[in-house]
């Protein structure tokens, strides 16, 4: 694989040769309604041109309803994949747990919307994030694959990709990949943190988890104050035997049982990041810096002149949220060179 001398990649040389390249077991991943048909179509356009017309990577459709045939239809025709798969998230996955008290579910639910928080009072909101913390791995129609590339209606890729990131995760064993990192809101997470703390006390230290080798200091201060750092997992690929392992089911099974994706408003981007930070090797995360991508309010901008050239971006360099005040990405680039 060729690279520039920076370390970006320019071009597979697989494609360049015109040889059909060697695919990893690995799919995109889009939980979506109905409704999202038309942003759907914009973003699938956007990853088959930057993308996946030359490496044609399967595609999982999953939603809470049955797909229309108007949906099916249309996304099939938009995909260069040779398989495409639609299908229904588990009733018992996305329903609210009957030991939740849904009055005070509501009446939190309120409180958050009168702050303004963004999806302060959406219950699908909170049904999704429990949904990707703890069960996408297992739906049927995921079980059969290693990796998974997560994709959102709406998003842009405003970069090409020159060079397959599954691949990249296979060769360089590569546990998770992310583009934005950003801080989570504190009044959506108010007990997150000291759920984790319980979790990973109450194994000691003959049950612990922490890799010896981490990136804490990308999710904590010095002091050991929780800083609201966290992986945007709107993008991500990641390695499903990761959040398959014994050690992460057992994690969610405990943050589950505190009801606080319902009662508060807790993310699957904390919950995941807290876990890889504390269990997951640094030299085993990736920072896919040179991949352009957009999820509105936000996008991740290659702002080096070769790496736009050769990737023929048409995203603005100036609009790159990596030096945002509120980016968790150079605190993560610094913790990543610390704790190996």
């Amino acid at each position: 694989m060729s690279h520039l001398s920076n370390g970006h990649h320019v071009r597979d040389d697989q494609l360049v040769r015109g040889v059909e390249p060697v695919r990893q077991n690995a799919t995109f991943l889009t939980l979506c309604r109905n409704e999202d048909l038309y942003d759907m179509l914009r973003t699938v356009q956007s990853i088959e041109d930057r993308f996946n017309s030359r490496y044609h990577y399967d595609w999982v459709f999953l939603n809470d309803k049955p797909f229309t045939e108007e949906f099916k239809e249309a996304i099939t025709a938009m995909v260069s994949s040779e398989h495409v798969r639609f299908g229904q998230v588990r009733p018992e996955h996305w329903s609210v747990p009957d030991w939740i008290d849904q009055q005070a579910m509501f009446r939190n639910m309120e409180s958050l919307k009168s702050l303004d928080v963004i999806y302060g009072d959406s219950l699908s909101y909170r049904k999704m994030c429990r949904w990707f913390s703890g069960f996408f791995q297992w739906h049927e129609l995921v079980l059969p694959y290693k990796y998974y590339w997560r994709v959102e209606p709406g998003v842009e890729y405003s970069c090409d990709i020159n060079y397959d990131p599954f691949t990249e995760m296979a060769e360089k064993k590569y546990r998770y990949g992310f583009v934005i990192s950003i801080l989570e809101y504190y009044m959506t997470i108010p007990s997150l943190f000291p759920s984790v703390v319980e979790f990973f006390t109450s194994r000691g230290h003959e049950g612990s988890i922490v890799a010896r080798e981490n990136t804490h200091r990308f999710i904590l201060e010095d002091d050991g104050a929780y800083n609201l750092c966290h992986f945007w997992t709107n993008f991500e690929i990641g390695d499903l035997d990761l959040f398959r392992s014994e050690e992460y089911t057992e994690y969610f099974n405990h943050l589950d049982s505190k009801g606080g994706f319902f009662y508060e408003r807790w993310g699957d981007g904390p919950v995941r990041s807290i876990f890889i930070s504390l269990t997951v090797p640094p030299h085993e995360i990736k920072w896919f810096q040179d991949i352009g991508y957009e999820h509105p309010p936000y996008q991740r901008c290659p702002c080096d002149s070769p790496t736009r050239l050769a990737s023929r971006c048409s995203c603005d360099p100036k609009l790159d949220f990596t030096a945002h005040d509120y980016s968790c990405t150079p605190r993560f680039l610094r913790a990543q060179s610390q704790g190996r």
